[in-house]
Parts: C-alpha cells; structure tokens; sequence
C-alpha cells in the first residue's frame, strides 16, 4: 500500500513524464542493454529499432503515473502487456532489474529535478506496479499449463509451407515431441524464436494462429523487403525448409471474438488479415462481413476462404486493392454497418487510425470497435469531429 505523500509525489510527476517519458524509456533500455546483452534474446529487436518498446514503456509509465491512486484503471492494459510478457518469456527475476535501470533514467534524464524523495516515491511505486505484472503473469502461465500448453518455450519443427499470395505464406507448426496442442482462441498469437543466421543474439516475433488443431499451429507471414528491419524472422522463415527447427511460446493475447450474438464487421488491412480471418472461421452462428484492403490482388492471402465463410454467415465481402494499403471511406465502412455491429480491425497503425476515426465519426460505440497492434501496443492518433 502506497502512503498519501508517496501518491501525491507520483502524481505530481505526471507533467513531466508527459514531457520526458520517451527520453527516460530510451535512456532506461539503452543503458540496461549496454550492461545486460543477455536480455537481448528475449526482446524484440525491431521494436527496440523503431522506438516501438520505448513508447509503449513511456505511454505505460505515464498512465501509472495519472492513474496512482487507481491503478485497477489500467488492470486491461495491463492484462494486455502481460500477455506480451508471457509469450516472450518475462519471469519475476527481470523485474528488479528492470527497475534499477528505469529508476536510474529516470535520475539521469531529470538531474537534479529528480530529488531523493522522487526517485523513492518510484521506486514503492514501481514495486506495487511490478508485483500486479508478477502475479497476472503467472497466472496466465498457471492457465496455459493447465489447458495443456507450456511455460516459455517448446520444440517445433516446420512441418509443411503452402504459399497463400505472392507475398505470403503459410507455415505449419508441429511439437518436435509429437505431444498434443492446446486449444487457443481466434485472434491470439505465439511468439517464435529462432537464431538467424548473421545475428548474434535469439530473434523473437509474434505471429498470430491462424489455424490449429491438436496436431499443429498454422502461421501465415508476409515476406518483408530486404531492407526492413522488422522482416529479420518473417525472411528467415520464408528462406526455410520444412524440417527447420524453430521454438514456440503458448498461445496468448486478448484480441478475440466478443461474447454475444453482435453482427460482425472486420476491415483488414494487409497482413493484419492473419488474426481476423482466423475469428472468422471461428464463427457459426452471427451475421459477419469482411472488408479486406490490400496493394493489390496478387498480395492479398485468404480471399477466397473470406469470402465464402461470409457468404455463409449472410455478410458482405468486399475487397479494396491500391498501393496506399486500401484505405477505405467513409461511405464504404458505413455500407456495411448495422444497429450493434462489433468491429475489429487490424492493420499498418496508419491505416488503423483512419480506419478508426471513420468509425468514430460513424457514432460506432468505443466498446464496439476492438483492434490489435502487430508489436509493442502504442496509442493511436486518432482525429475525430466529435
């Protein structure tokens, strides 16, 4: 339990991590980096390139910081995280690491802003907030187990590729012990983790189910350009053989299908297919339609299973190709929706942003439009004439 001065303390932090906070994340995984290298074979490398985990650190940070007195206020972003967290293998030793680094940014960013009652009121601050990780973390790999699924990492091998569009394919994943799999729910994800020949340290990178049985998990990856950081294990794995030997995390994530009778409108955008299409499938008994939006036909996976899964439900297909990633209209979207509608979508977060204050300006319910990030969960920009 915080003391009243150590939550005024905190709170009267707020103004300045607006201002500093990605300064501090940056300052934090720089450093705990440059003395921990270890810890790089659990991290995902492109975000870390991209400043993706820095501000995902720096937007969590902060809404500690606002929400002090609360924190049950960010219980689902903290669910969400510690879904990350488990799928890359975060255990409760890293914790008090990680706070002697974050609490030594935060003394190096600040100087002597940063007085000695700052840095304690963090540094109880950070304990609680850690303990609530510990303790949601560990009940999800509790959960995990005991629907037969395992803790940190498992043997797969690439047991079959199916080329799904000129750009993607399709990798099927089979226990290199032949145990069975567990079940998952539509949407969620699993962490591969490979060495990649050149690279030093272990890659990681989630990628979402896209089928599965108690056999084997189904991965669909888009090939990236050469030149792109984030395609390190989506061109390995494009470059591999079935019999390549890779490892797996659980299934996790919290980007699944709402639980009521709502009709359903997913919009696509590119690879962001992979997590919807697999809801689809899911789906017996809801009316749902499907706008898919791609560069061009050629590059759009899963089309002809889209379409006549939504032919059956008594939805809507419709497919928009153009090299802008098909961002779609207003007018398009709003052709598609009904009294209810649950929307998910999952795309480039540009697209997602344009997409959402669409649907925004369509007087779509916020809890009616669920969406997911490929990578460290950022905040969107979204412009709203509300």
């Amino acid at each position: 339990m915080l003391t009243k001065q150590t939550i005024d303390t905190i709170k009267a932090t707020v103004p300045v991590l607006e201002v500093h906070g990605l300064a501090i994340t940056k300052t934090f995984y720089k450093n705990l980096f440059n003395d921990n290298p270890q810890l790089l074979n659990i991290f995902n490398h492109t975000n870390q390139k991209k400043d993706r985990q820095q501000t995902a650190l720096a937007n969590t940070v902060y809404a500690a910081a606002v929400h002090i007195e609360n924190l049950e206020a960010i219980v689902p972003a903290v669910v969400q995280i510690a879904h990350k967290h488990v799928s890359l293998g975060i255990l409760p030793e890293h914790y008090p690491i990680v706070g002697k680094y974050l609490l030594a940014a935060i003394k190096e960013v600040l100087g002597d802003a940063a007085t000695d009652e700052i840095i304690e009121a963090w540094g109880q601050a950070y304990g609680v907030i850690a303990d609530v990780f510990i303790s949601v973390e560990e009940d999800l790999y509790k959960a995990s187990e005991n629907n037969g699924g395992w803790r940190l990492f498992k043997d797969f091998e690439i047991a079959e590729i199916v080329e799904e569009s000129d750009v993607v394919k399709s990798f099927y994943l089979k226990p290199a012990d032949g145990s069975k799999l567990p079940a998952f729910s539509a949407g969620q994800y699993i962490s591969i983790r490979v060495q990649v020949p050149g690279q030093e340290y272990l890659m990681n990178r989630q990628y979402t189910v896209t089928e599965g049985t108690e056999e084997y998990f189904r991965i669909s990856v888009k090939r990236e350009n050469d030149e792109n950081p984030n395609g390190v294990v989506s061109n390995f794995l494009h470059d591999s053989n079935v019999g390549t030997q890779v490892q797996l995390s659980a299934p996790a994530g919290v980007f699944t299908l709402s639980d009521n009778n709502n009709p359903v409108l997913f919009i696509a955008g590119g690879v962001g297919v992979t997590p919807l299409q697999s809801m689809l499938q899911s789906i017996d008994d809801r009316k749902a339609s499907f706008l898919q939006c791609a560069r061009s036909k050629n590059v759009a996976a899963f089309t002809e299973t889209i379409e006549e899964k939504v032919d059956a439900l008594g939805g809507i297909y419709t497919a928009v190709f153009s090299e802008t990633e098909g961002y779609v209209t207003k007018e398009q979207i709003a052709s598609l929706l009904e009294d209810g509608t649950e929307v998910y979508v999952c795309g480039p977060i540009a697209f997602m942003e344009a997409v959402i204050s669409n649907l925004v300006e369509l007087n779509v319910p916020s809890e009616n439009i669920h969406y997911e990030f490929f990578g460290a969960a950022m905040a969107l920009q979204i412009q709203t004439t509300r």
